[in-house]
């Protein structure tokens, strides 16, 4: 019997998105503040965009450069 492909989340919370980016939630809110990180809420729950993090390692990078 096959076992499921695990399903990749599309979208993080905060302490998530802070784990992948190795840096705290504070910077992550600061992130989302300056506009440099997309994000959305859902309720009270702030969620970013699994591209969100792609784009803002990308633009980081470039900046870093």
């Amino acid at each position: 019997m096959d076992t499921p492909n695990p399903i990749t989340p599309r979208v993080l919370r905060v302490e998530e998105a802070a784990r992948a980016l190795g840096i705290g939630r504070s910077l992550v809110y600061d992130l989302i503040r300056s506009g440099r990180l997309r994000s959305f809420k859902v309720g009270s729950r702030r969620l970013i965009p699994a591209a969100a993090i792609d784009d803002v390692i990308t633009t980081l990078t470039e900046e870093a450069a």
